[in-house]
């Protein structure tokens, strides 16, 4: 595996990246522009961004940043058409690039409700992928200090690690905007001109290999739910997120433990998962699919594109496996899995799994990512933001769990986060599921000799009353340091304060893998009334927004949905 040789980057000569050339379509992107006739499909292959910024922005610089941002790069100029003649895909990158909008929704009245829902059909409208540019960008004033920056493109053109450079590059020209300087920019040379293009030959005999490392794995997980739907062609792509954490002494150790064994953080999730599932099943093998960045070569690194690639990893665990010997065959299979990441997964697919459904991930409906973007960006001094969560949700796979550490005043924290469909029958299962995860997270930092699958799982179930009761009552003796507890009297009447309500928020947390506001436990003060808290969540599909004409489309559709409510 080691010595096989990889794909060249082909570099085109600067006259074919001049004037109106069309370029061939990758397989991943004739693949994403094929499904993209699929209206059932669409809204998966959008990549939105919401990032929320406080304090003082200067709104026509913004704009100004976002547009230059968005013009810079090729790949946002793109328009795709199909060539008979060839049968392939093709693009362009000699058209307009995208531009960039500002609404002062403050200023016309926008109610919260009215521009949540300007947001939804500015991250969820479809792109005509022939006729207009594959991106879109919005900023909106909503209030005093607050603006938002709404952030969408195609997926056939754009990959996360595309989104977190676009987002920098805007920054960095807004802040350089700032202090009248002009911005500091890469030249970043054309897509087309840095695809790998390995032989036939080395592409049969690297599927060969993945095929035999694969070859015998169950394609199904046991999941921690049931699907409303009769069937898998039936259910709503749409999603919905569950989010708990470690606190810093334990994550500490579990990422202690995982350095020694020379696990990096996304190899310490692929322990958790793999450890978790099996504890709660009698599986013992299983695939799990992670996004590989795509950019091994240094060439790529400042190219806004789709590079992202789909590759699966297999894991497996005995009876008498331990914590460390997880993360060892963590490493290992991790390993494997980055040396054969340029394989095309479909090639795979077809060979280990020929009856697959062509809408649902063909080998595993379970994925593992690392989530390393920056959530708290900062636009400039004084103005702060945050990514906000995307509302619609909409998902590819059944089950993705998304690792993340946190630095915070008081440490780092392991953050774990599940994003499942919306509609499935019982979403207490979910949590108990994430609180499972936790739970072996925690074990693995403080026993990691132990052996995974002989470990208590004490699981607490959220829809039991009485087990709700127990779990809020035993919390609050912890950090009340007191056995003389009431139900129906208050938090603060029973010896607490503000500071030791912060520490319940996170001890409630972590024990029912709900995420809990210190406003909810404040005004529900009682633990019969926190108990009530813990109940499973009630979580409605949405309805995806249909789609606009374009950005006044969307505009119009918006206002005209205000001039509706108002009349009424």
């Amino acid at each position: 595996m080691g010595g096989r040789t990889r794909g060249e980057l082909s570099v085109l000569p600067e006259s074919e990246l001049a004037g109106g050339a069309w370029y061939p379509a990758t397989p991943m992107q004739q693949g994403l522009w094929v499904l993209d006739r699929d209206e059932l499909l669409r809204p998966t292959q959008l990549v939105p961004s919401v990032v929320e910024f406080t304090g003082t922005v200067d709104h026509p610089l913004l704009v100004s940043a976002v547009r230059l941002a968005l013009g810079r790069h090729p790949s946002l100029r793109a328009r795709f058409r199909l060539d008979l003649k060839h049968r392939r895909v093709e693009y362009s990158t000699h058209e307009e690039p995208a531009d960039a909008g500002f609404l002062d929704a403050a200023a016309e009245g926008w109610t919260e409700d009215e521009i949540d829902r300007l947001v939804q059909a500015l991250c969820g409208t479809p792109f005509d992928l022939a006729a207009e540019a594959p991106a879109r960008a919005e900023v909106i004033r909503t209030g005093a200090d607050r603006t938002l920056l709404v952030l969408t493109s195609h997926h056939i053109v754009f990959d996360g690690l595309s989104r977190t450079m676009l987002l920098e590059e805007i920054f960095s020209i807004y802040r350089a905007g700032l202090a009248g300087v002009e911005p500091e920019l890469s030249n970043p040379p054309h897509p087309a001109s840095v695809v790998a293009t390995p032989s036939a030959q080395d592409v049969a005999a690297q599927v060969e290999e993945v095929v035999e490392r694969l070859r015998g794995a169950p394609t199904e997980v046991p999941l921690p739910f049931e699907r409303s739907g009769a069937a898998k062609e039936e259910t709503s792509l749409l999603g919905t997120t569950i989010t708990t954490g470690l606190d810093p002494e334990r994550t500490a150790g579990a990422l202690a433990v995982a350095s020694e064994e020379g696990c990096t953080t996304f190899m310490l999730g692929v322990a958790l998962l793999a450890g978790t599932l099996a504890r709660r099943s009698t599986q013992r093998d299983f695939l799990i699919a992670f996004a590989w960045p795509g950019r091994d070569h240094p060439d790529a690194a400042d190219v806004i594109g789709m590079f992202i690639t789909t590759v699966v990893l297999r894991v497996s665990l005995e009876p008498d496996t331990t914590w460390r010997e997880l993360l060892g065959n963590a490493r290992i299979s991790s390993m494997e899995a980055f040396m054969d990441s340029d394989v095309p997964l479909d090639a795979i697919s077809a060979r280990l799994n020929p009856d697959r459904n062509a809408l649902w991930p063909p080998l595993t409906p379970v994925l593992l990512n690392l989530d390393d973007a920056p959530h708290a960006p900062v636009l400039a001094p004084g103005v702060t933001g945050r990514l906000r969560p995307l509302d619609p949700l909409y998902i590819k796979y059944d089950l993705a769990l998304f690792v993340r550490v946190e630095d915070g005043a008081d440490g780092r924290r392991l953050e774990l986060s599940l994003d499942y469909p919306a509609d499935v029958d019982d979403h207490s299962t979910v949590s108990a599921f994430l609180s499972d995860l936790r739970r072996s997270a925690a074990d693995l930092a403080t026993s990691p000799e132990e052996t995974v699958l002989e470990q208590s799982m004490d699981a607490i179930d959220l829809d039991d009353p009485a087990q709700r009761l127990d779990l809020v009552r035993s919390i609050w003796q912890e950090v009340l340091q007191s056995d003389d507890i009431e139900d129906d009297v208050s938090f603060f009447e029973s010896g607490g304060d503000s500071l030791l309500l912060v520490v319940l928020v996170e001890r409630l947390s972590q024990a029912s893998g709900r995420m809990l506001r210190t406003v909810d436990l404040f005004r529900s003060a009682t633990v019969s009334g926190q108990a009530d808290l813990l109940a499973a969540p009630s979580t409605e599909p949405r309805k995806a927004p249909a789609p606009a004409d374009g950005r006044l489309g969307m505009l119009d559709a918006a206002r005209n949905r205000r001039a509706t409510e108002e009349a009424v």
